[in-house]
């Protein structure tokens, strides 16, 4: 099956920028839609940033502009640029990959932006 490894998250100060990456077991990952999700304290899971196997992308509101999602077929990882942090992006970050109508989930990666 698939597996998930993120990496990347930290601490960082308001304005500051981090990068995550999400390695992805595998010889098929071209094949896969990729994804970015994120959990706040008290809050649902939801979506920030998608990638399809076309390239095609799409991104939540409240990152929109300030966020890039990419992917390194050649390395099968996944990549969030995070720029212009806000303490709002506090969250949990999860990689999310789709294959063959199934969903699989990495462990996920602290995000922490504070003063």
């Amino acid at each position: 099956q698939v597996q998930l490894v993120e990496s990347g998250g930290g601490l960082v100060q308001p304005g500051g920028s981090l990068r995550l990456s999400c390695a992805a077991s595998g010889s098929s990952f071209s094949s896969y839609t990729m994804g970015w999700y994120r959990q706040a304290p008290g809050k649902q899971r939801e979506l920030v940033a998608g990638v399809t196997t076309r390239g095609d992308t799409n991104y939540a509101d409240s990152v929109k502009g300030r966020f890039t999602i990419s992917r390194d077929n050649t390395k099968n990882t996944m990549f969030l640029q995070m720029n212009s942090l806000k303490p709002e992006d506090t969250a949990v970050y999860y990689c999310n990959s789709r294959f063959l109508a199934r969903d699989y989930w990495g462990q996920g990666t602290q995000v922490t932006v504070s003063s």
